[in-house]
């Protein structure tokens, strides 16, 4: 009688590989409480202070407030901000240590690694965004047409895009110092040209093209419908659906390229 071993395909994905990854990133979060500030604490407080130098500002009639637009489209922008710079920062770390190396020696494969890591700042994420948006209702009296749950939601799923974006960003960095300079050219085109500073209908042609392709204009263009209308709309799912989309094509191409260490 033969007995039958079960081999693993090489770069399959496993569920129980992929939860442990994701245990073992929210053990080392657990104990760094830097990080735990910046995601869960900064939010708030820089939300904050868009409150204090927008409360008084007079509204136009029939319009709502400044900062109910303005800090609305906010919630969803400082989760891609914040898990950008952590994530890649995080997994830059694990490949300069060698800790990735040895890893990718276990039958653990990238992407097990790169999901475990998304579902571990994705559960972060989720705390960050009821922490923010709680604050943001309740101390700063924001406003919002529909329901909160849906801010929630559209800031997770900004969040995991900033994940993805940010372990994408960590493949072609050598050092922390280099992660963080792909800030400039990943995030801060984006929060120029989502809507947020000018409306998109009023951008030369060219940078509105430019505007169609960023994942952030369809972000903030699902809180601004939450914003201004009491039901869940077709565009507000189909723009959440195109910017979950894009996080999945970017794990995707994060798994790809994906190197053991830093030469």
């Amino acid at each position: 009688m033969t007995t039958a071993t079960a081999v693993r395909t090489p770069g399959a994905l496993s569920p129980r590989l992929t939860g442990a990854t994701a245990g073992r990133v929210l053990r080392q979060l657990r104990h760094d409480h830097r990080t735990i500030a910046l995601m869960l604490v900064v939010p708030s407080l820089l939300l904050g202070l868009l409150y204090l130098l927008w409360e008084d500002l007079p509204a136009p009639p029939g319009q709502p407030g400044l900062f109910d637009r303005v800090g609305l489209t906010m919630l969803g922008i400082f989760p891609f901000v914040v898990m950008f710079l952590v994530t890649s920062i995080a997994m830059l770390r694990e490949r300069t240590t060698g800790t990735l190396e040895r890893l990718l020696t276990t039958p653990l494969s990238r992407l097990d690694l790169l999901l475990g890591y998304g579902t571990a700042f994705g559960l972060a994420a989720a705390l960050q965004a009821l922490i923010t948006v709680t604050v943001a209702s309740t101390v700063y009296d924001l406003d919002v047409a529909g329901a909160l749950a849906l801010v929630v939601l559209i800031a997770v799923v900004d969040a995991v895009l900033g994940v993805a974006l940010g372990l994408l960003a960590s493949a072609f960095a050598r050092s922390e110092f280099q992660a963080v300079q792909f800030m400039p050219v990943v995030v801060l085109p984006q929060f120029f040209l989502c809507g947020l500073l000018v409306p998109r209908e009023q951008m030369a042609g060219w940078l509105q093209a430019i505007s169609d392709v960023l994942p952030l204009t369809y972000a903030v263009e699902a809180l601004q419908e939450v914003g201004r209308s009491a039901e869940a709309t077709g565009t507000m799912w189909a723009d959440v659906g195109i910017v979950a989309g894009v996080a999945v094509l970017a794990l995707a191409l994060a798994a790809g390229t994906l190197r053991r260490r830093t030469s």
